[in-house]
């Protein structure tokens, strides 16, 4: 080829890289992580369980990662699960779902397996609490619970989550605002999700405290009735009255997050941080907590770890005020 053909040639050429270059950057990111399991140390349909499953479709839907299994290791308000994840030795890369329920679940067990022994990879959602009657109870409102609850502590029985969990703190939090003594509260704990539902919806318990969206169906179908949230207003499209409307000067909110193991390299920690990033930008992640009604509470590893700190030292504090640790 002459200098002059290739002169002629060159600006075809370099058309043909660019719409190579285009197509290139408009394919799907290739996954980085080829295969992942996720550990949601709770039973199936709860609120961990649900953050495994939204992440696990995100992530495949997305073409992040192409094969991730979710597994169920309930018990011991998520403990049993930790324990699980750091005592494993698998080839498959692993997260762990968990969230506050577990911090206290570990303080007031005593585990021998910490959070410090994990990585904290993402804080992720938030959600209010409801305090719930079946429809049939003769308290129709949280002022009838709580007049019941001064008048004879005991003869409230408040189901929930394991012991030491989100729940049992929220109930002990009330009755601590409305001038009850928390450890007089007659807290019943459960494995939460079905079993609660269960047990206030049989006329087992007095009263059910959970995250609302747990509830929802039960309460659109006239099964149960909502006495009060835990939000600072009230709940968009929910005509349930908060805590603080009804003389209750309390907010409370159920964060989750993701952990990764606590032995990953520095690149490997970058790498699954990057990759939740994705996750909860994802427009997909968005619409999923839009429909469970989550509170995006998203933060990095980093300022995860930060907000780890100061969170257990006031949750231990907490539980320490409600006589549920010595």
């Amino acid at each position: 080829m002459s200098y002059r053909q290739f002169a002629l040639f060159k600006p075809a050429l370099a058309a043909a890289a660019l719409m190579v270059g285009a197509t290139l950057a408009a394919a799907p990111a290739r996954a980085e992580i080829k295969s992942l399991e996720i550990i949601a140390p709770a039973a199936p349909g709860g609120g961990w369980d649900q953050h495994a499953r939204s992440i696990q479709q995100v992530l495949q839907n997305q073409n992040l990662v192409p094969n991730v299994q979710v597994v169920n290791v309930p018990g011991a308000g998520g403990t049993i699960g930790l324990a699980q994840f750091v005592t494993g030795r698998k080839r498959t890369p692993t997260l762990l779902v968990g969230g506050q329920i577990m911090l206290g679940a570990i303080i007031t067990n005593k585990s021998a397996v910490t959070l410090d022994q994990v990585t904290p990879l993402a804080r992720l959602t938030g959600e209010y609490s409801a305090v719930v009657v079946p429809a049939d109870s003769p308290l129709n409102s949280l002022k009838d619970l709580l007049d019941k609850l001064k008048a004879e502590p005991g003869s409230v029985s408040w189901g929930g989550g394991s012991a030491g969990g989100s729940d049992q703190i929220l109930a002990g939090l009330i009755a601590k605002e409305s001038g009850v003594e928390p450890s007089k509260v007659n807290y019943v704990a459960t494995a939460g999700g079905g079993e609660v539902l269960a047990a206030v919806l049989g006329g087992h318990i007095t009263t059910a405290v959970s995250g609302y969206n747990e509830f929802a169906p039960q309460i659109q179908a006239g099964k149960l009735r909502a006495l009060a949230v835990s939000s600072p207003e009230r709940l968009p499209g929910i005509d349930t009255p908060t805590l603080k409307e009804q003389g209750i000067d309390l907010e409370f909110v159920n964060w989750r997050g993701i952990f990764a193991s606590g032995n990953l390299k520095a690149a490997e920690l970058k790498e699954h941080d990057a990759l939740m990033t994705k996750v909860t930008s994802s427009a997909e992640w968005k619409d999923l907590a839009k429909q469970r009604g989550w509170i995006d509470l998203y933060l990095p590893s980093d300022k995860f770890a930060e907000f780890l700190k100061t969170e257990r030292t006031q949750i231990e504090g907490t539980l320490t005020d409600l006589g549920l640790v010595k």
